[in-house]
């Protein structure tokens, strides 16, 4: 094993220690004996069979069959979460044909950022997944269930999911993937159109019809963004069947999958031999290969706040400093959009991950002796699934790749380092992703400072022709207890085409900008943020900033006196917290922690975990 890799997870594991023994321990209490459904009172079991139709009553008064429950994301409205309405009875057919019983326990709210940016309702996206945290323990409050599904895949999903699952840790859980579309036009083309649009060469009806091409059926986006960077993190973490994250919606394939998730969650719990609890595979060393494989892979930036919750929940302690001190050592194997042409079909097609796990593992980037939902050992995850007279069955994955302009190799990689940076200065701590970024020199700007409250601030500024110079554009007041820290993914688009008319730009912001940032430096996640004391709160027009990937600078070049007699800028924050519903979220944004704390509430007034 990589020596960083080792000595990154030994300190994660020292670190956590106290908070982790303390999580298995109750754990470990939790698991009982027999069906859990047998120690309710009968009365109360009376009311969990009262809903039963065909075999199930008599599949749940037999002490030895497992009630499994599913807990989906399901909506019509959205593409990735669509094919998840057809799931539940598959899921039941094949659990009962495994000798098992499954109810659906839950449904969890699922709302989607492309869908919201720039709008009011994305203020409240990040503070979903804690719903969804809280939705998912309320599904399983019920204690009648030996093992879990969980279908979930996007953007604070399948994070929420596993937070509220882990709270469960004494039961076996699987993810399931609903897999992505196939491939609409391309990402370049699309980003084309939207750059044409904000220059006002075409109108909104032409610019429509490109995004509908580019986002046109049933399944996951394909660019490679945080709902795909969710998905190889859960492959990463041993929480999907093997080779099964990437396979497109809707195909036989992706059934047999689901399938076979169900049946094996039915051979894992505390009633069989192979029993396998949540607790042990969500472990240190699965957290180190989930942050390993997404800086070889150049993922989404918000996975530095997903996953620091995620360990969190699990009794695991991770910060910026262990991403970081992994990026220096991780090779980057992978371009995809925004980082590369491809998408996460061309990923699929070019080896996928049963290719990046061999790498990964062969480079000594892993830890191998892990346990997943398939058994012990990751050596499983280099297989690949395959389906042949409709059997399903894993075959070794290809030795090689089939482009080299998508997958690359430990030998040859794209880059020598992983895709992800964190900054350090008197303006705090932020992240930044480099992978998507072409040369050196994007990774080093300074610039004057422009400063904007809010994004409609930034939009204004580029629609008046006032952005037409070298800049760094502040971006504040966006952060966790600001307004519930949106994305800002919009802004991109104008301060692309400020680059492209030869100016230097960067970005500084307290808010999160995702996975599909394309080509603009960026420090993001900035903590702390502005409403709560940050250095950011005083930036004022003209400052210079320095942002300086290669040495790890966020700096605002003011001196120390002048900084410390400016008063901070206070805006009224009141009307981006009410309409649309934002002001109930009121108790949850006062007590989120900070972006490197993982941007959670849950955890706030306790550290039991």
């Amino acid at each position: 094993m990589h020596k960083t890799v080792k000595k990154v997870t030994d300190r994660i594991i020292e670190r956590s220690k106290p908070h982790r023994q303390k999580y298995l321990q109750r754990m470990a209490m939790a698991k009982g004996e027999g069906v859990f459904r047998n120690k309710l009172p009968c009365s109360n079991l009376a009311h969990d069979l009262a809903g039963c139709v065909g075999s199930c009553r008599k599949s749940l008064l037999d002490e030895n069959v497992p009630n499994i429950g599913i807990i989906s994301s399901y909506n019509d409205m959205l593409s990735a979460h669509q094919p998840y309405g057809a799931y539940p009875e598959i899921l039941k057919k094949a659990i009962a044909e495994a000798g098992g019983n499954a109810q659906f326990a839950a449904g969890v709210p699922a709302m989607c950022d492309g869908v919201t940016q720039g709008e009011p309702g994305m203020d409240m996206s990040l503070m979903s997944r804690d719903v969804i945290a809280m939705s998912t323990v309320i599904g399983l409050s019920h204690n009648v269930f030996d093992g879990a599904l969980l279908l979930g895949i996007c953007d604070k999903i399948l994070p929420g999911l596993l937070m509220g699952g882990l709270q469960f840790g004494h039961l076996p859980m699987i993810l399931v993937p609903g897999g992505p579309m196939t491939s609409g036009i391309s990402n370049k083309e699309k980003n084309k159109a939207r750059e044409r649009f904000a220059k006002e060469e075409i109108g909104h009806d032409e610019l429509l019809l490109s995004e509908v091409k580019a986002y046109h059926s049933p399944g996951t986006c394909t660019f490679y963004g945080t709902a795909n960077s969710n998905q190889l993190m859960a492959e990463m973490l041993g929480m999907h069947l093997p080779g099964s994250s990437f396979v497109n919606a809707g195909t036989k394939l992706r059934d047999a999958l689901s399938r076979s998730a169900a049946r094996r969650i039915t051979a894992v719990t505390h009633l069989g031999d192979e029993y396998t609890p949540l607790a042990q595979i969500i472990s240190e060393k699965s957290i180190v290969n989930a942050m390993v494989g997404l800086m070889a892979t150049g993922g989404s930036t918000n996975e530095t706040i997903h996953l620091v919750a995620i360990a969190r929940a699990a009794g695991i302690r991770i910060d910026w400093n262990d991403f970081a001190e992994l990026s220096n050592i991780t090779p980057l194997l992978v371009r995809i959009y925004p980082n590369g042409s491809g998408d996460i079909n061309s990923f699929q097609h070019a080896g996928g991950m049963a290719l990046l796990i061999k790498e990964l593992m062969e480079g000594g980037f892993l830890n191998e002796d892990v346990q997943t939902v398939v058994g012990p050992g990751f050596e499983q995850y280099t297989q690949e699934p395959v389906l042949e007279g409709g059997q399903l069955s894993w075959q070794e994955g290809p030795g090689q790749t089939g482009d080299s302009t998508i997958i690359s190799t430990v030998k040859n990689p794209f880059e020598v380092q992983g895709g992800i940076k964190v900054l350090s200065g008197n303006l705090g701590r932020a992240i930044m992703k480099i992978s998507a970024l072409a040369d050196g020199e994007k990774t080093y700007v300074q610039a004057p400072a422009m400063v904007f409250n809010s994004q409609r601030e930034l939009e204004n500024a580029f629609q008046e022709d006032r952005l037409n110079r070298d800049l760094v554009a502040v971006v504040r007041f966006q952060g966790p207890r600001a307004n519930g820290m949106p994305e800002l993914h919009k802004l991109i688009t104008y301060l692309s085409i400020i680059m492209d008319r030869g100016h230097k730009v960067g970005l500084v912001t307290d808010g999160r900008l995702s996975g599909a940032s394309g080509k603009v430096p960026f420090a993001i996640h900035c903590t702390p943020e502005a409403v709560t004391g940050g250095l950011l709160g005083k930036v004022e027009d003209g400052d210079i900033i320095l942002m300086d990937a290669h040495n790890s600078i966020l700096e605002l070049q003011v001196d120390a006196q002048t900084l410390a007699e400016r008063q901070a800028d206070t805006p009224d924050l009141d009307s981006r917290r009410h309409g649309l519903g934002r002001q109930i979220f009121a108790p949850l944004r006062k007590n989120l922690l900070g972006a490197e704390e993982g941007a959670t509430s849950i955890f706030t007034y306790t550290d039991e975990t």
